[in-house]
């Protein structure tokens, strides 16, 4: 049985040890941050074993590169196509608000199913939420599939660099 909090760990996991090289370098300032949840059950060693969202959370991760903002979500996915269904509204919004601000948003999503990992630009995540369209790996530009570091780390900085030249 896989428990639905653990989906996403292996990509969690590559990208929390990318930010923190990246810190350690002074190249980025990045973090994860939690999603707020309310406790309802706890066993007797203090562990929660049942909890509920305590409100919606906006994305996985925040920072700055280089002075400049970025926020990001990070999603894995076991089939060829991604569905938009996994991102929700709310997650959609605050994008594209950081946007407006002038900060860059984008979305991680790993295949697990061809170990490959892609760095989906917001303008691009917006074709594909205005066409109410899933994500076709098939279908990506191949200009921004991210290196894979040996399942360790991820380069996000390379692809943020070509995100930002083509504005």
């Amino acid at each position: 049985m896989k428990l639905r909090g653990l989906r996403g760990s292996l990509l969690e996991d590559m990208v929390n040890r990318t930010i923190s090289d990246y810190r350690v370098k002074k190249l980025a300032l990045i973090q994860k941050i939690p999603t707020p949840i309310v406790p309802m059950k706890m066993d007797s060693d203090g562990h929660i074993t049942l909890a509920y969202f305590d409100k919606k959370s906006t994305v996985d991760y925040i920072g700055v590169v280089q002075e400049i903002p970025v926020c990001f979500d990070a999603k894995e996915c076991k089939a060829d196509v991604f569905p938009l269904s996994n991102i929700h509204k709310h997650q959609y919004d605050f994008m594209k608000d950081f946007e407006s601000q002038g900060g860059v948003s984008f979305i991680l999503i790993y295949f697990s199913k061809k170990s490959m990992a892609y760095y989906l630009r917001f303008n691009e995540l917006k074709k594909y939420w205005d066409k109410k369209i899933d994500v076709s790996f098939d279908d990506l530009e191949k200009d921004y599939l991210l290196n894979m570091k040996g399942k360790v780390k991820i380069d996000l900085l390379g692809k943020l660099q070509i995100d930002i030249d083509e504005r």
